[in-house]
């Protein structure tokens, strides 16, 4: 029977479910341990922002240097990974993949996998999410290749994570517009709050399951349509049409057909999806630099009629999902290429967690049938 005191949100919507001082949407704006985002991504690197996220406080010179070679120095995937890997078949949806590369890959932590009783050491924590960090680019980069029927790539000492990802997938470094776009993409999904993958990292943490375990729940999470994949379905559509026009009246007859156009409205920003204007910024750049005009005018005009119809303003993921394409990197990686960004944020929170935790266990409000007497079998 419900009480007076029980309150029930479908979805946990406006539910405040823990504390962080990792990151802030309050009011639409989003922080970074108090840095604007904005501020951020004019002026950071996403290595930065990882470090940010997982210390606390922006680096040093020297200490951004040894952030760096710290990953350079865990970014090999040991041998039998690799061979795991060529076995896994071509069909299976590359974000299964790399959650089962992950899995395997924890194996061979030399720091191990073991749970505690207690907090972990903080430390511990962040060298594992260092290795995580830098192994999920090179689990990326061979999956990929592996499914062309190409030998994997070493990873290069010296090259940032945004160089690092794009040369594993592709087999080239990049220029400097497509290193710069792909960084400010890793820094404006690092991170954002108690989003569902996030939840599930920490709820997976509060049990004082390992870092590794949380990080696969949080892949597991991110694989669904309703959180991860948006960019994905957002290129997806943009390459439906050859001009604006029949863009735009493919939106008129869907819209009125209540039909969802993804890369729009956000559950948090009512306002507008911010990191999707830094973003947008990009997009007649890349376009002209790759001789794509009707795309870029196919983009305007899905973006232009959901607002006049609607109200409703594109999300990070749709513009996102243009200037991947635009950056020649398969459609298949945008989802996997968030987690080598988000896998900063979670591995922060898994952190939190560790340090102040108490395991996450939420009541449910029942809805079945009253209590009633059990009946036999010879009766029923």
């Amino acid at each position: 029977m419900t009480t007076t005191t029980e309150f029930y949100s479908p979805g946990l919507d406006g539910v405040i479910a823990g504390e962080t001082a990792i990151s802030s949407v309050e009011q639409g704006n989003l922080l970074y341990r108090g840095y604007d985002i904005a501020e951020l991504a004019e002026h950071a690197s996403f290595e930065e922002c990882a470090y940010l996220l997982l210390h606390g406080e922006l680096p040093s010179r020297t200490q951004l240097d040894t952030f760096r070679a710290a990953l350079d120095a865990e970014r090999a995937l040991p041998e039998p990974v690799l061979a795991a890997l060529r076995q896994v078949p071509s069909q299976v949806d590359l974000m299964d993949a790399l959650r089962t590369g992950l899995s395997l890959a924890a194996h061979y932590d030399p720091r191990g996998t073991a749970v505690h009783t207690s907090a972990p050491p903080p430390e511990l924590l962040r060298a594992q999410a260092m290795r995580v960090l830098a192994q999920v680019p090179t689990l990326i980069g061979a999956l990929v290749r592996l499914r062309a029927g190409q030998v994997p790539l070493a990873p290069r000492e010296g090259l940032s994570h945004a160089a690092q990802l794009y040369q594993l997938i592709l087999g080239r470094t990049p220029d400097l517009l497509a290193e710069r776009v792909l960084n400010l993409t890793l820094i404006l999904y690092a991170e954002h709050e108690f989003n569902a993958s996030t939840f599930a990292a920490r709820v997976c943490a509060s049990t004082r399951s390992d870092l590794y375990s949380a990080v696969v729940a949080a892949v597991a999470t991110l694989k669904g349509p309703l959180h991860g994949g948006a960019n994905e379905q957002a290129i997806e559509l943009i390459n439906r049409f050859d001009s604006a026009a029949a863009a735009r009246q493919w939106v008129l007859d869907a819209l009125a057909r209540k039909e969802l156009v993804m890369g729009f409205g956000h559950r948090v920003y009512k306002s507008g999806d911010h990191r999707a204007r830094i973003l947008e910024r990009y997009v007649e750049e890349l376009g002209r630099q790759r001789g794509e005009a009707t795309r870029v005018a196919v983009y305007h005009a899905i973006k232009n009629t959901v607002w006049e119809q609607k109200q409703l303003h594109p999300n990070l993921d749709f513009p996102c999902g243009l200037v991947y394409f635009l950056l020649e990197l398969p459609i298949a990686t945008y989802t996997p290429i968030f987690v080598a960004s988000r896998v900063s944020g979670w591995c922060a929170h898994v952190i939190e967690q560790a340090g102040a935790n108490r395991i996450i266990r939420p009541r449910s409000r029942y809805s079945g049938p009253p209590a009633r007497p059990f009946v036999p079998i010879d009766r029923r």
